[in-house]
């Protein structure tokens, strides 16, 4: 199995940055997708951010130009660079691992989260 810690959560203004880190262990070899998904108080969880084992990145409409993810495959790391933030980005930031193989989000592994808050 692969365990996920997120790191790098926070309280930031209104227009500042936060990198969060999400650091994979045990059979990181079977990862493939890393995602970034973000849940809010009263809110669904929200996806943020993709990123293939080869490279290729997706975002959210709501996040695009702003936050970047990034994979560091020799640490079995992924990033998530947040730039120019605001306060409805303010949520728990989860970090999910998508193995080969997968059949479905029920093969996903979960970080247990990281608080960001972004004041006015």
């Amino acid at each position: 199995q692969v365990q996920l810690v997120e790191s790098g959560g926070g309280l930031v203004q209104a227009g500042g940055s936060l990198r969060l880190s999400c650091a994979a262990s045990g059979r990181t070899f079977s990862v493939s997708a890393m995602r970034w998904f973000r849940q809010a108080p009263g809110k669904e969880r929200e996806w943020v951010a993709s990123i293939s084992s080869g490279g290729p990145t997706n975002y959210a409409d709501s996040v695009k130009g702003r936050f970047t993810i990034s994979r560091d495959n020799a640490k079995n790391t992924v990033y998530l660079q947040m730039n120019k933030l605001k306060p409805e980005d303010t949520s728990v930031y989860y970090c999910n691992a998508r193995p080969y193989g997968s059949l479905g989000p029920g093969d996903d592994y979960w970080g247990q989260g990281t608080q960001v808050t972004v004041s006015s």
